[in-house]
């Protein structure tokens, strides 16, 4: 999963900044945070996990995989946050608006929390609404190419969103088929990490 649904995926605030701090900071200083934030690592830690292990995400990097081999998985986390972001049963157009909105003045309102480096990204995703705009098939290609411009060992104009395009039914399905069982794990860790409290 990607940032909007990491987001979308949270209970407080403090889970927030979590979520999106897990993959900035280094494993042992994640007890350097207030319990709440350590929370929202726990739970990016526990979306990865059983994203990575559930029989839908692994049919969805099919539609990758020809490409960018053992790459599938980052951009099948992009292509997630399409179908989450346009996933109307969750919140409306408005809703999704507002939660947008609500997440980055989170992060900024966390600032002394967050790495110079995430602070900089923070800039640009703000200023170009990462969050909303990944409804948008421009947002996708968007996210597809600064994943494509960080990958090591991939050439830069392999055409990942154009397999995104021709796949779009077959990850709809797969989100279908994922997104719910996703939702359920999360609320059962989300309530252990409650009973810690």
């Amino acid at each position: 999963m990607n940032y909007l649904a990491h987001s979308y995926l949270t209970f407080t605030d403090g889970q927030i900044v979590g979520q999106f701090l897990e993959d900035f900071i280094r494993n042992k200083d994640r007890f350097s945070f207030p319990k709440d934030i350590q929370d929202g690592i726990t739970l990016h830690r526990a979306i990865d996990t059983f994203t990575d292990s559930h029989p839908a995400i692994h049919e969805a990097k099919k539609a990758f995989a020809p490409l960018v081999r053992l790459y599938a998985g980052a951009f099948v986390d992009v292509a997630m946050d399409y179908f989450v972001a346009n996933d109307l049963s969750l919140y409306s157009l408005a809703e999704w608006k507002a939660h947008s909105l609500r997440v980055y003045s989170v992060l900024n309102a966390n600032g002394k929390w967050l790495p110079e480096n995430f602070k900089k990204m923070l800039v640009k995703m703000e200023q170009d609404d990462w969050l909303y705009n990944y409804r948008e098939d421009w947002g996708i290609k968007f996210s597809i190419q600064n994943v494509l411009n960080k990958a090591k060992y991939l050439d830069k104009d392999i055409p990942v969103f154009e397999a995104f395009l021709n796949n779009k039914d077959l990850l709809q399905q797969c989100y279908n088929d994922f997104f719910p069982d996703l939702t359920v794990h999360v609320q059962d860790i989300n309530a252990l990490l409650q009973l810690e409290n």
